[in-house]
C-alpha cells in the first residue's frame, strides 16, 4: 500500500465531493472510485472480446458445428 498524490481540477474536486458528501473519507472515496473505474474498464474489455468472437465467422462456424454434435447426442 502507498501513498498517491495528484492535482485535483474543478471537476475531480466536485466529483470527490459528491462522493464524501455521506461521509465516507477522501481515501476510501478514492478507493472505491479507481475499483470501480477498473471493474468498468474489465467488463467493457470482455464485452468487446464476446463481440469479437460472435462476429468471427469461423468461431460461429465452429460453434455451429459444437450445437449439431451436442443435438445428436440429446435423449429428445
Amino acid at each position: 500500500m502507498g501513498t498517491i498524490t495528484f492535482r485535483s481540477d474543478a471537476a475531480s474536486d466536485a466529483a470527490l465531493e459528491e462522493l464524501t458528501a455521506d461521509g465516507v473519507d477522501r481515501s476510501e472515496a478514492i478507493r472505491r472510485a479507481l475499483t470501480e473505474a477498473a471493474a468498468r474498464r474489465r467488463a467493457e474489455r470482455l464485452r468487446e472480446q464476446a463481440e469479437m468472437i460472435a462476429n468471427d465467422p469461423d468461431d460461429v462456424a465452429e460453434m455451429r458445428r459444437v450445437q449439431a454434435d451436442m443435438a445428436a447426442l440429446r435423449a429428445w
